[in-house]
């Protein structure tokens, strides 16, 4: 198991301008998307990879590439679609998935309504979700995809909460963890604090 704080001056620059509450859906489309694809060679450092003949202007030679085709990126919707466009920006090639995950706000507890993926045996599996809050949705996606025995399990998130964060490497000590900021904690409502709001309202609809 890894866990990787992606704590850069631009990656921390890109995700302060997503918390900002006046910014708008497109904008904030936008920075999520910009931000996921930033992350990508973190992600991928340890990623499969083959060697290929290429012909160059100057002759052929081999060269070494990431076996895209072993790489399923799974989407948590609606907040995780910004995040699927930047990572399929980096990785054309990779198959993707859907898992819809709404969480009951009273209990704070999570609920799979919908769940669409492609074969997940033997490849290598990113889970994309902006928010790692009270760590339930991504728990949820995890068990949800582990029997049908990918060979490894990535999960990006752009921020996360102490409590959420200790619940999922507790709960899956083999999965890879990557996010770009560990904020302060969580409120009553299971909300990150500072963080950045209810982040799938705020990507679909404009500010008031």
């Amino acid at each position: 198991m890894a866990l990787k704080v992606l704590d850069y001056p631009l990656l921390t620059h890109k995700l302060n301008l997503i918390r900002d509450k006046y910014a708008q859906p497109q904008a904030l489309r936008a920075l999520v998307e910009e931000l996921t694809l930033m992350a990508m060679p973190y992600v991928t450092e340890c990623f499969p990879r083959r060697e290929r003949l290429i012909e160059t202007p100057m002759g052929g030679s081999v060269f070494e590439f990431i076996e895209e085709e072993r790489v399923v990126f799974l989407c948590i919707l609606r907040a995780g679609l910004p995040m699927l466009n930047g990572a399929l920006r980096a990785l054309p090639r990779a198959s993707v998935g859907f898992l819809a995950i709404k969480r009951d706000e009273e209990l704070l507890t999570p609920r799979l309504y919908y769940s669409r993926l492609p074969e997940v045996k033997d490849r290598w599996v990113v889970l994309l979700d902006p928010m790692l809050a009270t760590g339930g949705t991504l728990h949820m996606a995890i068990e949800e995809i582990k029997p049908m025995k990918p060979e490894r399990i990535l999960c990006l998130n752009l921020l996360a909460s102490p409590q959420g964060l200790e619940k999922v490497l507790s709960s899956h000590p083999e999965v890879d963890f990557f996010l770009v900021k560990v904020d302060r904690g969580l409120n009553s409502r299971g909300y990150i604090v500072p963080g950045v709001g209810d982040i799938g309202d705020r990507l679909f609809t404009e500010y008031p």
